[in-house]
């Protein structure tokens, strides 16, 4: 397909970029993903890493949405580990190191193979407007490409500039050009835009390592894929080597902070609170006696190896100096610099819950440019973006994700309700329903709304309705066995000896028995896969917490449904203090539920603002 005029026109091929343009194109929208190069689409610019605490549950989501992430970390992970073990299934964080070759063969292949889709090389310049709304997008080259709505995943490329110690270097990242243009344009819109920083740590040649002083971590023994596609995981498992830094360390970098670009002031753009620079490290908590850095191999056929832990904009003579000053590193060959960059970013205030600029109908934003930091955070973005704009290109209302269904949800309500102040990065700890929105539970919450939505392949329905009618029988079969405390007891499954017979259902509520236990009471159910017996024992374990929740999370969508008209007066609203009207009059929320989650709102507020909106319906009713 060949064609200058689009239904949804992605711009960026970074992880935002490819979910979006795929999520857009898998709803039937002819789509075209724009990007400076296509051989980067894909690319890992920073950590060659997939997933962990919380940006799991978010590859997980995307996944349980037919997006691609999960599949291609699944293809290119050469360490899978399950994060937080030792704590409850609720927050553990699957992880995978990714060969970043593999991973970016596996990005790209799925694109090429995804109908409806065109992959165009070329440098975006400005949009095309016709009065407020989105039009299409003009080209350097002088190509105008049209489009009903067009999804802008820009990374750090928005007027980037690369700091290394005094040095400034215009990019999008190493070795590529900045985008310009675009933020003028976004301006022009009258958006409110500001500066928000990232840094990477320098590239190490493997093969100068002394890896036989190190620790190592190992992989999981039992590799468990992302994907609910994936059968199991085919690629050799490395190890990581583990160092640390030393007083030698931490007395050069003291010594010459100064000449860092962030302690120098030379970068206005504000940084991770939980991804620091070693200079923050040191600066914050310099009573340590070293920190933990992660050597982490990039490829099964690549030496260059990240250092975890050491990122940093300080002149390439003190980086070679105190690198060189980590045990293991005392030989080692520094292939390149580490470097921070700071970029334009939009508040994501400007956006509605659908990711569309509410000043700019058709103009929807995904990944960095909305204040957030990681891969994951941005896929999961550019998920929505792509699936809403193919929806409004095709005439439709956009799909707003729920804070009590998913941590997509969460994500975007925390962005849009409250903004941001630093690059915003998800963790188990921002959900509120975080025993309900589990990563192990991801497709039977998303995927019946992505098949109703229309984003779902027929080969991923047919094996998810099977697994849901899997499920379904064994839960049905679960309620039928039953056994008293001492049949239980026979078995070595000790329960409270009350004479009351228990399901095996109830059982596995039970937070000190498992699956085995129920099969030396029943060994017939030993014949059930691992997949199955281990997510229905993990709803078992959190039942009685999920029943508790379940009427909180009935109040949260009775707001989330409650919608404030666009047009909604709020200096209107008579007993409501000054300062509240103008936070709701800036925030402009969407629902009841938005305005509750803004600084300093009331219940007493909230209360007024309903009464008001049920007023304005019967009226509107009565007339």
């Amino acid at each position: 397909m060949s064609v200058s005029s689009y239904d949804v026109i992605v711009i960026g091929g970074g992880h935002a970029g490819a979910e979006a343009a795929s999520a857009a194109a898998r709803m039937g929208a002819r789509t075209a993903l724009v990007t400076q190069k296509l051989e980067t689409i894909g690319a890992m610019s920073c950590n060659p890493a997939i997933g962990g605490l919380g940006k799991g549950h978010l590859v997980r989501e995307v996944d349980a949405l037919d997006g691609i992430m999960g599949r291609c970390a699944d293809l290119g992970g050469i360490q899978f580990r399950m994060l937080n073990r030792k704590k409850g299934p609720a927050v553990w964080g699957p992880r995978t190191q990714a060969d970043r070759k593999l991973y970016r063969q596996a990005v790209q292949n799925a694109l090429r193979d995804t109908p409806n889709l065109d992959l165009i090389e070329g440098n975006v310049i400005s949009f095309i407007r016709n009065d407020s709304e989105i039009k299409g997008i003009g080209l350097s080259d002088g190509r105008e490409l049209s489009a009903r709505s067009v999804v802008l995943t820009s990374g750090t490329f928005l007027r980037g500039l690369i700091h290394i110690g005094d040095r400034k270097i215009p990019a999008g990242r190493i070795g590529e050009p900045p985008s310009t243009g675009l933020s003028e344009d976004l301006s022009a819109f009258g958006l409110k835009l500001g500066r928000l920083k990232t840094g990477t740590p320098a590239r190490l040649d493997g093969k100068t390592i002394d890896w036989e002083s190190l620790d190592r971590q190992e992989a999981d023994s039992d590799p468990i894929p992302f994907s609910f596609m994936t059968d199991r995981i085919v690629n050799p498992q490395i190890a990581c080597g583990i160092t640390r830094t030393t007083d030698a360390t931490h007395r050069l970098i003291r010594d010459n902070i100064h000449r860092s670009a962030m302690y120098s002031g030379q970068i206005e753009g504000v940084g991770p609170r939980y991804c620091p620079s070693i200079e923050d490290k040191i600066t914050r908590f310099g009573d340590r006696d070293g920190h933990q850095i992660f050597l982490e191999p990039e490829g099964l056929d690549d030496d260059t190896v990240y250092p975890n832990g050491i990122s940093t904009s300080l002149p390439e003579e003190v980086q070679d100096a105190f690198i060189h000053s980590i045990p293991g590193l005392e030989n080692v060959r520094i292939l390149q610099c580490g470097y921070a960059i700071e970029y334009d970013h939009v508040d994501p205030r400007e956006l509605e819950p659908t990711l569309q600029v509410r000043k700019v109908p058709g103009l929807f934003l995904a990944g960095q440019i909305n204040g957030t930091t990681g891969y994951e955070e941005a896929a999961a973005q550019g998920c929505v973006a792509g699936l809403n704009a193919a929806l409004v290109a095709g005439g439709g209302e956009g799909f707003v994700f729920s804070r009590t269904d998913s941590y997509i949800g969460v994500m975007i309500d925390d962005l849009t309700s409250r903004g941001i102040l630093e690059p915003y990065r998800m963790f188990t700890s921002r959900a509120e329903y975080r025993l309900t929105l589990r990563a192990d539970n991801a497709d039977m919450r998303l995927t019946p709304r992505g098949i109703d939505l229309g984003c779902v392949s027929r080969e991923r329905r047919e094996r998810f309705e099977g697994y849901r009618a899997e499920r379904e029988s064994l839960l049905s079969r679960l309620d039928k066995l039953v056994a008293t405390p001492k049949e239980a007891q026979l078995q070595g499954v000790i329960v409270n000896q009350d004479g009351r017979r228990r399901s095996a259902r109830e059982l596995l509520s039970y937070p000190d028995i498992g699956w085995a236990d129920i099969c030396r009471i029943w060994p017939e159910l030993s014949e059930v896969s691992s997949k199955i017996s281990e997510a229905v024992s993990i709803d078992a374990l959190y039942s009685a917490y999920i029943d508790r929740q379940a009427h909180d999370i009935a109040g949260m969508r009775s707001e989330e449904e409650r919608l404030i008209p666009r047009d909604f007066d709020f200096h209107a609203l008579s007993g409501l203090s000054n300062e509240l009207k103008q936070k709701l009059t800036a925030a402009q929320p969407w629902s009841i539920a938005q305005a509750a989650r803004i600084d300093g709102m009331t219940p007493a507020a909230i209360a007024l603002l309903v009464g008001y909106i049920k007023k304005n319906e019967r009226l509107r009713e009565a007339s």
